[in-house]
């Protein structure tokens, strides 16, 4: 039975979540407030499947949680509740470490597949990681189907794991969130390619609308100091001014 973690300071929408998730199986607690909810995720160690964390709290809300979590290299899956879905919380969620997102008032059905979907990839991260070998240099791979195991990507000695969202390098792993994963997955995908900031925006993120791109640079620059020998002279992950960017396996010039 996977245990979810609701952390919500309005007491009926709480209650109501345990309800209708004990109803569908789940072990569910609650936290009110986003102390309480590192407390129970950090000092006393206990262990949930999935956390369902709503971002508007008082005192320490739900963003500087993910954060937390992540700075203390916990990667239990956070699926984040925001204020009418706004943009600019979305893509702070992101940047604070969130899996997914799901703006207020939501469908109960929703959710639950939400977190049907969250919780079938930590299974998948459960049977799929091994310990990290070290990494001979290897010539640039294809993304794999995920039909045909796992699916990774190798270049220039690293290879990034995307169903065990982990960057090997160098005999060593660094773990990623979800969304470092996808947005790296979607840079790979298209090697050689230029990539618009727009793109990024509507097909990794799903956002539609008019939004500040600065979040998009701050995930590049995030990711450039994983995959970068010198993350201030990019060599893989180029940027396009005006554009956007361009993912290359093999050395190139800097364009930015």
């Amino acid at each position: 039975m996977s245990t979810v973690l609701i952390v919500e300071d309005e007491k009926h929408l709480a209650e109501g979540l345990r309800f209708n998730l004990e109803a569908e199986g789940y072990r569910v607690e609650t936290a009110a407030d986003g102390e309480t909810a590192l407390k129970f995720l950090l000092d006393e160690g206990r262990v949930f499947d999935v956390v369902v964390l709503d971002v508007m709290m008082p005192g320490v809300d739900g963003f500087h949680v993910a954060a937390e979590l992540r700075r203390a290299g916990s990667f239990v899956p956070v699926l984040m509740l925001t204020a009418r879905g706004r943009p600019e919380d979305v893509l702070r969620g992101f940047e604070s470490g969130a899996d997914d997102y799901l703006p207020k008032p939501f469908e109960l059905a929703v959710l639950i597949a939400r977190i049907h979907a969250l919780l079938r990839r930590r299974e998948w991260l459960r049977h799929d990681r091994g310990p990290a070998p070290a990494e001979a240099a290897a010539p640039p791979s294809k993304v794999e189907d995920e039909k045909h195991g796992p699916e990774t990507f190798s270049f220039d000695g690293k290879t990034i794991d995307f169903t065990a969202l982990e960057l090997r390098t160098k005999g060593r792993a660094l773990r990623l969130t979800l969304m470092e994963a996808e947005l790296l997955r979607h840079l790979v995908q298209r090697t050689g390619q230029v990539v618009s900031r727009k793109s990024l925006l509507e097909e990794v993120w799903g956002l539609r609308e008019d939004t500040d791109t600065r979040a998009i640079d701050n995930f590049i620059v995030r990711l450039r100091k994983y995959i970068e020998d010198e993350p201030s002279r990019p060599r893989h992950l180029l940027t396009v001014r005006g554009v956007g960017y361009r993912f290359v396996a093999e050395g190139a010039a800097r364009t930015d």
